[in-house]
């Protein structure tokens, strides 16, 4: 997520740079053989170019929309997980006690119990974000803007092992189990579950509390298959393909199209086609690049949700209630680009 106010003109001219590259040498060609082999035929009335443009501004305002609630909905997705999360802190914390238990634990035994739940659902949330960040085939990790534009700012769930983060928030036999599974964000609910049942047998939980623990672990896979089915879900690729066709076709048309009214302009008129192709088809190019890299917003692109920030907060809000004064620190913005 980028934290400024805007991209710089000179980031956004960068980060499209091979498209401007490409549209200078579509609107080149037409114009050297216009002018310097005297192809007057090659010019084109602009009324079709026009309707190819109309077709395609309202395919790429409609893909742009789309993407963006996809965007939107993985955030509002991810502030769901961040409420609930504070919510079931709270809950393990006041509902795990001994107001029914036959056989009372001491408070430090009790905070022992808090303690492992509560890491454990930040193992969850250190699973899942890991999980989210696998690549898939239709997203852009492989493109080169992509790459390029990723030694701005890095990517914590590629820099360090699922294995070493996990760690820290669970046992051995916790651990051992979790990697030995394939959904692990998955099985750490159900180890979840299964704890709160010892719990609710023994009598630490009251019926009632045991019923909304249980149901706060449901929400939890509710958010979690929310967000999975926008990962493994893209955008449908025949709406991406028809908006990437109409564009290059646009491109394509538009010098043939600005040939002899720049003609009529004088003697050295026609060469203004060039940049004129350049800057319109940059327009048109860069909005389909801009949803293109929106559409996935867990791929690991600068404009993503930051999972990692916001799974920090939350870690520091479940250790704050179990009075912990070590809290690690906020998630800090590399080059503006929050992860």
């Amino acid at each position: 997520m980028h934290t400024g106010s805007h991209y710089k003109v000179r980031e956004f001219l960068l980060w499209t740079r091979r498209s401007i590259y490409k549209l200078i040498l579509i609107a080149l060609l037409p114009t050297l053989l216009y002018e310097v082999f005297d192809l007057k035929w090659l010019a084109i009335p602009w009324v079709p170019i026009a309707l190819v443009g109309t077709a395609a501004a309202f395919i790429a305002g409609f893909k742009n929309t789309q993407t963006y609630n996809r965007l939107w909905e993985a955030r509002k997705i991810w502030g769901a997980i961040i409420n609930d999360s504070r919510a079931w802190g709270m809950m393990i914390r006041d509902f795990i006690n001994n107001k029914i238990a036959t056989s009372p634990k001491s408070h430090e035994e009790l905070h022992v119990i808090h303690t492992r739940i509560i890491y454990r659902h930040i193992a969850w949330l250190t699973a899942l974000r890991y999980q989210l960040r696998q690549p898939q085939d239709w997203e852009n990790s492989n493109k080169a803007h992509f790459k390029e534009y990723r030694k701005h700012y890095s990517v914590p769930e590629w820099e360090v092992p699922m294995e070493e983060e996990i760690k820290t928030f669970l046992s051995v036999d916790d651990l051992n189990y979790i990697l030995s599974k394939k959904n692990r964000a998955t099985q750490l609910l159900a180890l979840q579950s299964h704890e709160l049942k010892i719990l609710r047998g023994d009598d630490f939980i009251e019926e009632h509390a045991y019923v909304k623990l249980e149901s706060t672990l449901k929400d939890f896979y509710a958010h979690q298959g929310k967000a999975e089915r926008i990962k493994k879900f893209p955008y449908p690729r025949q709406f991406s393909s028809i908006n990437l066709f109409f564009i290059m076709l646009l491109v394509v048309l538009l010098p043939f199209g600005l040939l002899q009214p720049f003609a009529e302009l004088g003697k050295y008129g026609v060469w203004l086609t060039i940049p004129f192709t350049v800057v319109v088809g940059w327009v048109f190019m860069s909005l389909e690049q801009v949803g293109e890299s929106t559409e996935n917003p867990f791929e690991g692109g600068a404009n993503d949700i930051p999972m990692a920030a916001l799974s920090r907060t939350i870690e520091i809000d479940l250790r704050d209630m179990l009075d912990e004064e070590e809290l690690p620190p906020a998630v800090e913005a590399v080059n503006k680009i929050l992860m």
